[in-house]
Formats: structure tokens, sequence, C-alpha cells
């Protein structure tokens, strides 16, 4: 009989882990001489764990798409979001939030987004508030490369000699 918990331990053991491995296969007796083996490539140092699809890190706001309608401040159970009146914007504490992504769910003009940044710990509080992040990564337009002579000569060399 397979019920709910026997799936999710099948589950837990085919996938891989979310969370980083130590640096390296073995406890060492001093982290600071591996890192030194490691800058000298007498070590090999495991390669950090790719952020999952749905993950729920920092929030991203675009201060510009904003329309101020204070839905993100009333859906927020930790109070992460303030509403400034002389601007009629929003500014996010990142050191409140709890990672719910229930704002960005909310918001009418998809100004308030999750980002996959998740080292967040600082000793400057004014750097745990989101004022403004700018355009989602997404939305930023692809600055289209115009080749250049040699690329568009090397382009147009073979076409002539074929013809």
């Amino acid at each position: 009989m397979l019920n709910r918990m026997t799936l999710q331990i099948l589950k837990q053991v085919v996938e891989k882990p979310f969370t980083n491995l130590f640096p390296v296969p073995h406890m060492p007796d001093n982290l600071g001489e591996v890192l030194k083996a490691a800058a000298e490539g007498r070590v090999q140092i495991n390669p950090p764990v790719e952020v999952p699809k749905h993950f729920r890190g920092k929030i991203g706001y675009d201060r510009e798409k904003c329309i101020g309608c204070r839905l993100c401040t009333r859906v927020c159970p930790a109070n992460a979001i303030t509403y400034i009146p002389e601007d009629k914007k929003v500014m996010v504490h990142v050191d409140r939030c709890c990672f719910c992504a229930q704002c960005t769910e909310i918001c009418p003009v998809q100004c308030l987004w999750m980002t996959e940044e998740f080292l967040l710990s600082s000793y400057d509080r004014k750097a745990q508030v989101v004022i403004d992040s700018g355009k989602k990564a997404e939305e930023v337009p692809q600055v289209e490369r115009i080749p250049s002579e040699a690329q568009v000569m090397e382009t147009a060399a073979p076409e002539a000699a074929s013809s």
C-alpha cells in the first residue's frame, strides 16, 4: 500500500539534495589550507548546486511599473512592505520578508517578483531595503549587435566563392 509519505520518501531518495555539499569530499583538519590548495589547483572543490526552478529568493521591485495600489502591503503577512505616500510607491524590507511570494501573486502590474538571489546577510540594515531593482531580467530588451566589417566580409566570402 503506497501512501503519501512513502511516495515522498521515494522521491527524496531519487532526487538530488537542494543543499550544497561540503567544499571537499572529506573533512579537512584546516579549512584555510584546503582553500589555498584549491587556489593552487591541488584540490578540486565541489561546484555549487543550481538554484531550483521555482526558488523564492530576494524580492525584486520595478519602481517605474508600480501603480501604488497597496495590495502588496495588505497581503504581506510579515509587514515587510511599507507604502511611501509622498511617492505613491512601496519599499520592501528584505530582513522582515518570509519569502512567501504572496505580494508577487497579487500585484496587478507584476512589478514585484522573486529573484534567485539567496545570499542576503549583511551588517548594513539599509542594504536590506529594496527601493528599486530596475526592470526584470526577462523584460530588459536585448541589444542587437551590429556585425563588424570583418564579420560581414567573412560571411560574404563563402557566398562569393560558391557563385
